[in-house]
């Protein structure tokens, strides 16, 4: 798989998460992919100061992500 269909396949699994955060008035934006193994990703709106948001990126972000592209070794929030 090339870097550009790590990153399709990234976008689309954000798409299918972004739903769950906008509903709680949050949002997430992919900032880079590096070595087609590490995603950063920056929670945005309610999503910064929430207390579940490395439980969130971890059990769902990380894991949607995953199942899109599973050459992705871990997915890294960016504070701000």
């Amino acid at each position: 798989m090339t870097s550009e269909e790590i990153k399709e396949n990234v976008l689309k699994a954000l798409d299918e998460i972004r739903p769950f955060l906008q509903s709680d008035g949050g949002d997430i934006s992919l900032l880079s992919i590096e070595d087609d193994k590490l995603v950063k990703v920056q929670l945005q709106g309610a999503c910064v100061g929430c207390s579940v948001n490395q439980m969130t990126l971890k059990s769902g972000v990380e894991m949607t992500i995953k199942k899109y592209a599973p050459q992705i070794v871990e997915v890294v929030n960016i504070e701000v």
